[in-house]
């Protein structure tokens, strides 16, 4: 019996590859996007720049915009990185999408660029309806007080979080595939 790869399953007809449809991943990044679009809309209906309303002892309701990508890389750069990450962000989707396509069977992986695919778009949406990426969970610890100013790990929102989560899911999912090549 052959061993199953990154390859095995691929149709070049239709929505349907030999081990599976890709548009159920579709619509789970669709959901995705509907439910990270929808927290930000009511963070941007309820709370103005820079409020902050605790919830815990280590978590915070905030509004926070973020001209830059993560921990706010080139947030101060002028405004040409709203479209450079726009670009990237279609591009990732672009390939995302294909992958999904090929390799639709091989649920954790497929599971994961759903999520990156939603994360990614939703954050996309917020940078040409806004300019900006609308961030709104703080968590917070002393003991990340060396690392970040007053403990505070930067504000993120739900697109971030299935970004995130993919990705540990994408390394998940080749740590298996190498174990089960062994």
């Amino acid at each position: 019996m052959a061993a199953k790869g990154r390859g095995a399953g691929r149709s070049s007809i239709g929505f349907k590859s030999s081990s599976g449809s890709w548009l159920p991943w579709l619509a789970l990044s669709l959901v995705v996007i509907l439910v990270d679009q929808f927290t930000k809309v009511l963070v941007l209906g309820y709370y103005k720049l820079g409020d902050s309303h605790p919830v815990t002892g280590f978590f915070n309701l905030v509004r926070v915009h973020n001209h830059g990508a993560a921990f706010s890389f080139l947030a101060s750069s002028g405004g040409w990185q709203r479209w450079l990450f726009t670009g990237i962000g279609i591009g990732a989707a672009v390939l995302i999408i294909w992958l999904l396509k090929s390799h639709a069977g091989q649920k954790l992986f497929a599971f994961a660029l759903a999520c990156i695919l939603g994360g990614a778009l939703g954050n996309v949406i917020d940078r040409v309806l806004h300019g900006y990426v609308v961030d709104f969970l703080d968590f917070h610890w002393r003991w990340l007080d060396p690392v970040f100013s007053g403990g505070h790990f930067p504000a993120f929102n739900l697109a971030d979080s299935a970004i995130t989560l993919g990705a540990t899911c994408l390394i998940l999912d080749e740590l298996l595939r190498v174990r089960r090549g062994r």
